[in-house]
């Protein structure tokens, strides 16, 4: 849930705080994050810890996003429960490191409640980054303006570039954590602008 924004300094043992902070197998998403982090500058970044229910367990989930001085590094950790390949418990963390220069977008959508009273604190941000890993299609059904067609018109769509986002909310996750994702993607957006 916490971030820091650009300047000259390491934020490295920051971000070591924030991980530890969360509870949540520290010393495993440390080495995970580290480890891609490769022993670059941490300039800003982003702690996530998100619960999720499955039947009767709880399952957590933790994003770590890492801006260095070239390079977006994005961590996730999940747990599992035993299975026939490992029977106790264990947790899985991917790390992939993006260069700047092949970040196309950072999207940041702000939700205001009551608009209506000006600019206020946001309720809920999110932050879609765009690299081109990973396209999307939606696809319809293509029609005309004329009601009575019964002609097959094909298909209509939109691709999309939507390799990571991250929702926040004030509700669930405090304002602090919406202010560090919106302080997060605008060190991001300046790192990747030409």
């Amino acid at each position: 849930m916490r971030t820091r924004t650009t300047d000259d300094r390491d934020r490295a043992t920051e971000l070591r705080h924030a991980i530890d902070r969360t509870g949540y197998y520290p010393e495993v998403v440390a080495d995970g994050v580290a480890a891609a982090v490769a022993g670059e500058q941490v300039v800003s970044f982003f702690v996530h810890h998100e619960p999720t229910f499955e039947r009767d367990e709880v399952r957590r989930h933790l994003s770590v996003v890492v801006l260095t001085p070239t390079r977006l590094v994005l961590a996730h950790t999940d747990e599992h429960p035993g299975d026939d390949l490992l029977p106790e418990p264990y947790t899985s963390t991917s790390t992939e490191a993006v260069s700047l220069s092949a970040v196309k977008s950072v999207v940041v959508t702000r939700n205001i409640a009551n608009p209506t009273s000006g600019p206020s604190r946001p309720a809920e941000v999110v932050m879609t980054i765009g690299w081109g890993g990973v396209a999307r299609i939606d696809l319809e059904p293509a029609g005309c303006a004329d009601p009575e067609c019964e002609a097959d018109h094909g298909y209509t769509g939109v691709l999309s570039s939507d390799d990571f986002s991250l929702r926040v909310s004030a509700a669930a996750d405090g304002a602090d954590a919406v202010h560090g994702l919106l302080s997060f993607a605008e060190s991001l957006s300046a790192a990747t602008h030409a």
